[in-house]
């Protein structure tokens, strides 16, 4: 029997090397797509590069897509390729625009073109609720975004609908919430706490700077999320789904356990609300209702928040230490 293959924008980051992983687990063909003037470090699927295989073309280029599709022909296709923090989104709105919103327009379209048979899968966000309308949040909650990367997810979200009612593909949307992991991308506020956690305790800096620790998040761990995405594309029928595990925390919550877990305290090192690192328009609090992934998918988040903590700072304190040469010592090396 011919195994499934499957296509994944955007396998270097977080989402698609634990996407990536899960279906060669699963007997997958996997291949990935990644820009030809990318400088993207391949880090996170260095393990996997003799398992799959990885092909160039780009959101912005609609006959890269359709001549890619065409070459690969898989049956299921994750776009997880986006302009996806949300800083950046207001120092480059339009570049979040092109990549974010008009680029799931572009592989729909390719989609549309090569196979419609093929199934798609649209990495929607929680930033689309933004400024939220009700909490929790679940499919039927309206969107209000904050932010350009917000408004541009909305698009995304919208035109996946679109084509899917227009066209009859099979194409969902995962509204997604946070979600990391050690393979966070340095920039988010996740890994920058554990990452800086890290430094501190083997005396390689002395303080990390923040914005707001207060804003409230529904925050879970990254490889339980991509299972999800995997089993909106097995259903009968194309579905919408929100993702998340119920239950929020804070940034402070994050900084403090992170410390903790490291014997340190963190007053002596934390800068709070500096001006750069704030939003200029700040979204409070997510919180998920994911009731309807829970009856219908089977899906629930499991790894408890301190748990992801405890194995962001483990993760960065072991690559700190090779990287530096220096030990963690018992109460930390200051």
């Amino acid at each position: 029997m011919t195994s499934r293959r499957a296509l994944i924008t955007g396998i270097t980051g977080q989402d698609g090397s634990y996407l990536a992983e899960l279906l060669l687990e699963k007997g997958y063909d996997v291949h990935g797509m990644v820009r030809r003037s990318s400088n993207e470090s391949f880090e996170r699927i260095a393990h996997l590069r003799g398992r799959l295989e990885l092909h160039q073309a780009d959101l912005l280029d609609q006959a890269s897509l359709v001549n890619l599709l065409r070459t690969v022909r898989p049956h299921e296709l994750y776009n997880l390729a986006a302009q996806s923090f949300v800083p950046t989104s207001w120092l480059q709105p339009s570049l979040t625009g092109e990549f974010t919103a008009l680029g799931v327009t572009r592989v729909l379209e390719a989609v549309r073109l090569a196979d419609p048979e093929i199934r798609v899968y649209q990495a929607s966000s929680s930033e689309m609720f933004g400024k939220v309308r009700e909490s929790p949040q679940n499919e039927a909650t309206p969107f209000y975004p904050r932010s350009p990367y917000g408004v541009a997810k909305v698009y995304g979200h919208w035109i996946t609908v679109n084509y899917r009612e227009s066209f009859g593909l099979f194409a969902v949307s995962g509204i997604l919430f946070n979600h990391t992991s050690p393979r966070r991308g340095r920039e988010f506020v996740t890994r920058k706490i554990s990452e800086g956690v890290a430094r501190i305790k083997l005396g390689l800096d002395d303080d990390i700077h923040f914005g707001n620790l207060d804003s409230r998040r529904d925050w879970g761990y990254a490889p339980e999320y991509v299972d999800a995405m995997w089993r909106m594309l097995q259903n009968s029928e194309p579905v919408d789904y929100v993702v998340g595990s119920g239950r929020y925390h804070t940034p402070r919550q994050f900084v403090e356990l992170a410390f903790a877990h490291v014997g340190l305290d963190p007053a002596d090192f934390v800068v709070e609300r500096s001006r750069e690192h704030l939003r200029p328009a700040e979204v409070d609090t997510l919180l998920a209702d994911a009731t309807k992934a829970r009856e219908e998918l089977g899906w629930v988040a499991r790894t408890p928040f301190e748990e992801i903590v405890r194995v962001m700072v483990e993760s960065d304190l072991e690559a700190q230490e090779r990287l530096s040469g220096r030990r963690r010592g018992g109460k930390g090396t200051r």
